[in-house]
C-alpha cells in the first residue's frame, strides 16, 4: 500500500498483530497511512494493513445499523456498571461482535481512548454512528462522573426509540403492502386473463356492456403501456422523496398534512409526542440545561411541524417562559401531556413526569397499531375481493346477456 498523506487529519481502519500472534483490528485518526504504522510499532502492532476507513467499509451496504449502536450502547453500559474498565470492556464487547465494521469501530473507539482522548471526543469521530444528541449526553456523563449511569439511560432512550419506530413502519408498511398486492393481481388478471375473454367476445355481434368495454380497453392500454405507468409512479415516487430531503417548504406541508389524516394523522401525532417526552427527559435528567436539550428534542422530532414547534418553544424558555405554557401555545401536544408537563415543573421532577409522558403515549401507539393491524386483515380480503370481483363480472356479463336473449 503507497503511503500518501491526508492534508488534514483522516480516519483510518488498521489490521496488525501483537507480539504473541494474535490479530487485532481498529481505528485511529492521523496525517498519514506511515504517521499510523509508525504509533502501531510503538503501541507493540505490527501493522498489516491501513487505509482510510471510508474504504474499508466501502463494500458493506449500511455497515452499522441504529440496532448495532443500541446493542454496543447497553453491552458498554453493563460492563462498565459491573466495574469492568472501559478499555477492557471494549475488548470484551469486540469478541463477542460478529459485525466486521461493529468489531473496526469498537476497536477503533478503544485506540482513541487508550491514546488519551474522552469517549465522547472518541464518539464524535464518528458521526455517522453517534448523534450529536448521544455525544452531548455521553459528555455530559463523563463530566458529572456518571458515565455508566448515563450509558444505561441512552441505551433504554436508543432501544425504546428502536421499538418505536418499528412498530410506525409496521403500520404504515401494512397499507402499503396491501395497495401493491391489490395492483399487481389487478395487473395480472388485466394482462393475462381479460385478452382471453376479450377474443372470445370477437366473435359475437352482441354490443358489449360500457362495464366491460371499459375493462377491456383498460386491458389494452396495461398491454401496451405498462411500462409507461411503471415508469411514472417510480418518477412521482423519486420526486416525491426528493422534494421532501431538498426542499423545507413541501417538507412542512407534507408532514402538516400527515397528522392531519384520520387514524394516521392521530399515530404520527403521538409518535412524536412520545418521542419528544422521551428525549427531552433522557438529556434533562443528564444535567444539560433545558434550552439547550430542546434543540436536541427539535432534531429528532422526525415531523417537520413539530421542529419548528420545539425550536420556537426553545426561544420562548430561553427568556424565561414556564416549558408547559410553551407547549400548550404550540397548539401541537394534548392536554394530558402538558398537565403532566406542569407537574413536573412544579414538583421539580421533569425528566420523570415527561418518562411517564413517553410511556404513556408509546402504549398508545402500541395499541393504536394494533387496532389498524386487526382492521387492515378483512380489510385486505374486501379490497382484493372487490377488484377480482368486478373484473370477473365484467367479464361474465356479456354471456350471462346472451344467456337471457334465449
Amino acid at each position: 500500500m503507497n503511503d500518501v498523506t491526508v492534508n488534514s487529519t483522516a480516519t483510518f481502519a488498521w489490521e496488525g498483530t501483537l507480539r504473541n500472534g494474535r490479530k487485532v483490528s481498529g481505528e485511529t485518526r492521523g496525517h498519514s497511512p506511515a504517521v499510523i504504522k509508525a504509533q502501531l510499532r510503538r503501541q507493540g502492532i505490527n501493522p498489516v494493513r491501513v487505509q482510510l476507513r471510508s474504504s474499508l467499509l466501502s463494500g458493506l451496504r449500511n455497515p452499522i445499523t441504529p440496532a448495532d449502536i443500541a446493542l454496543f450502547t447497553r453491552q458498554l453500559a453493563t460492563l462498565l456498571k459491573a466495574g469492568i474498565p472501559l478499555l477492557q470492556a471494549f475488548d470484551m464487547i469486540g469478541e463477542g461482535l460478529d459485525s466486521r465494521a461493529m468489531r473496526t469501530l469498537t476497536q477503533g473507539l478503544k485506540q482513541e481512548v487508550a491514546a488519551g482522548n474522552s469517549l465522547s471526543d472518541a464518539l464524535l469521530k464518528h458521526p455517522q454512528c453517534f448523534s450529536p444528541l448521544y455525544c452531548s449526553l455521553i459528555a455530559a456523563g463523563e463530566q458529572a462522573g456518571t458515565l455508566e449511569t448515563l450509558l444505561e439511560r441512552v441505551a433504554t432512550h436508543l432501544e425504546k426509540s428502536l421499538r418505536l419506530k418499528a412498530r410506525i413502519k409496521k403500520a404504515m408498511t401494512y397499507p402499503l403492502v396491501v395497495l401493491l398486492v391489490a395492483m399487481l393481481v389487478s395487473s395480472i388478471l388485466l394482462i393475462h386473463v381479460v385478452p382471453q375473454f376479450e377474443s372470445l367476445f370477437a366473435g359475437s355481434d352482441t354490443p358489449l356492456p360500457r362495464f366491460t368495454l371499459l375493462v377491456i380497453v383498460l386491458s389494452e392500454f396495461m398491454q401496451g403501456a405498462w411500462w409507461m405507468l411503471l415508469l411514472a409512479m417510480s418518477t412521482t415516487a423519486w420526486g416525491l422523496r426528493h422534494s421532501y430531503r431538498r426542499h423545507l417548504g413541501f417538507r412542512l406541508w407534507l408532514d402538516a398534512g400527515l397528522l392531519k389524516v384520520p387514524l394516521a394523522g392521530t399515530l404520527l401525532k403521538k409518535t412524536a409526542v412520545a418521542r419528544y417526552a422521551r428525549t427531552l427527559a433522557t438529556t434533562f435528567a443528564a444535567g444539560v440545561p433545558l434550552a439547550q436539550a430542546l434543540d436536541s428534542v427539535a432534531a429528532a422530532a422526525g415531523n417537520e411541524r413539530f421542529k419548528r414547534a420545539i425550536m420556537r418553544m426553545r426561544q420562548d424558555v430561553a427568556i424565561g417562559m414556564q416549558l408547559n405554557r410553551t407547549m400548550t401555545a404550540s397548539g401541537l401536544f394534548p392536554g394530558m401531556a402538558i398537565q403532566m408537563t406542569a407537574i413536573g415543573e412544579e414538583s421539580g421532577a421533569l425528566d420523570s413526569m415527561l418518562e411517564k409522558v413517553a410511556d404513556h403515549y408509546e402504549t398508545d401507539v402500541d395499541n393504536l397499531v394494533d387496532n389498524l393491524t386487526s382492521l387492515m386483515e378483512p380489510l385486505i380480503m374486501v379490497v382484493l375481493g372487490s377488484i377480482v370481483g368486478a373484473l370477473v363480472i365484467a367479464m361474465y356479463l356479456p354471456i350471462f346477456q346472451l344467456g337471457t336473449a334465449f
